[in-house]
């Protein structure tokens, strides 16, 4: 019987590369371990939602705002923002490499700023809430106006990624509303997230208002994380703010809006 010495086909279905590399974090586990290191475990968490949404390896300047409605009090006191600050800043050490997290707390008006740092967050947010007295009513265009003035200023080539909190819709809806379409046409993208038993409806609203008649992009989410934010699981809390931040760098960047 002859013998066939001509190559045959390589098996179909059998890839023998190396598999790509995952897209590497701003700042690595190591120094979060080191720097940190009780927020491995939400960097950890993090890790696996960024990927799961295809954002791994993202770069981003992230802000996080913060309502000091007085609704909000009991929020402070039992820890639940303070949470939400830490889940925020570990999220930050994907996006950013400087470790640092501006905060802008707002009422009326813009009741104080501060930044969270990968070596300055722990049992931070309790006593600045207390060292900004009267707690007033909820304007979010003001907070809103003091990040774009802050993202404006800082000359990031990265577009901004704002976890900004609130436990009810805001006392002037026309100016909220106002800002955030003329904010379409910045790199700067708005996820929502609503404290408490409030129904929301008008950041649902918000959320969906209409593209292109009202604003260039939809450029914001909302969720509602209900009366105990702090049992919400911190895998579902960042698949809740990433679930629209893909679409935005999308659209963002077929719009010009974002760099590609």
């Amino acid at each position: 019987m002859a013998i066939d010495y001509r190559k045959r086909p390589a098996t179909p279905g059998i890839d023998y590369r190396k598999p790509a590399k995952a897209p590497a974090p701003a700042i690595s586990l190591e120094k979060v371990s080191t720097r940190a290191p009780a927020l491995v475990s939400l960097y950890k968490t993090a890790a696996v939602s960024l990927a799961k949404h295809q954002v791994g390896g993202q770069r981003a300047a992230v802000y996080l705002v913060l309502d000091r409605s007085g609704s909000m009090r009991r929020y402070y006191r039992d820890g639940t923002v303070q949470h939400l600050a830490e889940q925020t800043l570990a999220l930050a050490a994907h996006f950013d490499d400087d470790g640092v997290v501006p905060v802008v707390f707002f009422s009326t008006d813009i009741d104080g700023t501060a930044e969270l740092g990968l070596d300055a967050y722990r049992d931070r947010i309790g006593p600045l809430h207390d060292s900004m007295g009267h707690m007033g009513r909820t304007n979010y265009h003001v907070a809103m106006q003091a990040v774009i003035d802050h993202y404006a200023s800082c000359g990031s080539q990265d577009p901004a990624f704002v976890v900004f909190q609130t436990d009810g819709s805001p006392t002037s809806k026309a100016a909220a509303e106002h800002v955030l379409c003329t904010a379409a046409k910045l790199p700067i993208f708005w996820q929502f997230v609503g404290f408490g038993d409030d129904e929301f409806r008008f950041l649902r609203r918000l959320d969906d208002l209409p593209v292109p008649d009202r604003r260039v992009i939809d450029n914001a989410g909302f969720f509602a994380a209900g009366r105990s934010p702090k049992t919400l699981s911190d895998a579902d809390l960042y698949d809740q703010l990433l679930h629209e931040f893909p679409q935005w760098l999308t659209a963002a960047r077929a719009a010009g809006i974002v760099k590609s």
